[in-house]
């Protein structure tokens, strides 16, 4: 019997010859799974495609846990691992933390954390409380954002990484005007993760960050890949290019994340979304072809034109 199992790319391939229009459906891919790259220094790897939760956490108090949930689930199903989110409204913590105990998720997720606090005592405090909302003795991944209090809360994160709670330290910043700090404070401190902004249309990353966390053997999460939503606003009545099949791209959101994958430098892109398709379609993004530096170099100057 034949292998009834299809690529990405042949399903691509087949739908103008059976007339069925050009948007693939929310499939598994028999013979892809999702990538995964090493955190430098480690023998752990990451799934390439995660979710940034903090808006579906603070949508939890209107909508309920259900929704959320279910984008985890979707995640997980499409071989994603990473969630990051930020602390800040102590019911809807809570409940996330009830979302990533349940036995299909607690295993199966690497969550990520922040402390956004001014003060030793403050700082220590925010991270008490996410433990208990978190339900969990040890968090996989906790940064400093907005580099908030560096040196100060710098210092609290390698004290909780040496009494066992932490497993991996990290900042954050989610606007090219904090690189500078940022760059200051790599020429003193060595964290294992790095998270910073990047998309289509914010490419300063590429330039000034990315190179030198890649030299320094720093693991790099990507936030603002969509510009929180402001990049599809953009491109709302905007047709996808016909030669965007060449790489396997069915959508702009596709487009915006195949752009950003082939970087060698990233570790893992945080998505973010309360809709489980839209999660399954990010997780998609990672399957197929990836374009070459002459089709990135097309896809940035069709996004500048626009």
């Amino acid at each position: 019997m034949a292998d009834a199992s299809l690529t990405r790319r042949e399903i691509l391939a087949a739908i103008p010859a059976l007339g069925l229009p050009a948007i693939l459906p929310a499939v598994a891919f028999a013979d892809e799974a999702m990538p995964m790259r090493r955190i430098p220094g480690s023998n752990e790897s990451l799934a390439i495609i995660g979710l940034g939760s903090s808006k579906p956490v603070d949508q939890i108090a209107e909508r309920g846990a259900e929704p959320l949930a279910s984008v985890l689930r979707a995640l997980v199903a499409s071989g994603g691992n990473v969630v990051d989110t930020w602390p800040r409204n102590a019911d809807n913590d809570a409940a996330f933390g009830t979302i990533i105990e349940q036995p299909d998720l607690r295993d199966a997720l690497f969550v990520a954390s922040k402390i956004d606090r001014t003060g030793r005592e403050e700082g220590i405090r925010q991270f008490e409380d996410t433990l208990r909302h978190y339900r969990r003795d040890r968090i996989d991944l906790l940064q400093v954002f907005s580099l908030t209090d560096l040196d100060t809360q710098w210092r609290n994160l390698q004290d909780f990484r040496e009494q066992g709670r932490v497993r991996y330290l990290g900042v954050t910043v989610s606007t090219s005007r904090l690189y500078d700090a940022l760059t200051q404070f790599l020429r003193r401190e060595k964290p294992d993760f790095v998270q910073v902004n990047y998309s289509i249309s914010e490419r300063e990353a590429e330039q000034r960050m990315l190179p030198l966390l890649q030299d320094n053997g720093v693991a790099v999460i990507i936030n603002r890949p969509f510009m929180n939503g402001a990049l599809f606003e953009k491109l709302a009545h905007r047709q996808l290019p016909a030669w965007a099949a060449e790489f396997d791209c069915t959508s702009w959101a596709e487009f915006s994340l195949k752009y950003i994958l082939p970087h060698a430098a990233i570790t893992c892109v945080l998505t973010e979304t309360s809709n489980p398709e839209h999660m399954r379609e990010n997780a998609g993004a990672a399957l197929g072809l990836m374009p070459d530096q002459a089709q990135r170099r097309a896809m940035a100057e069709l996004i500048d034109s626009l």
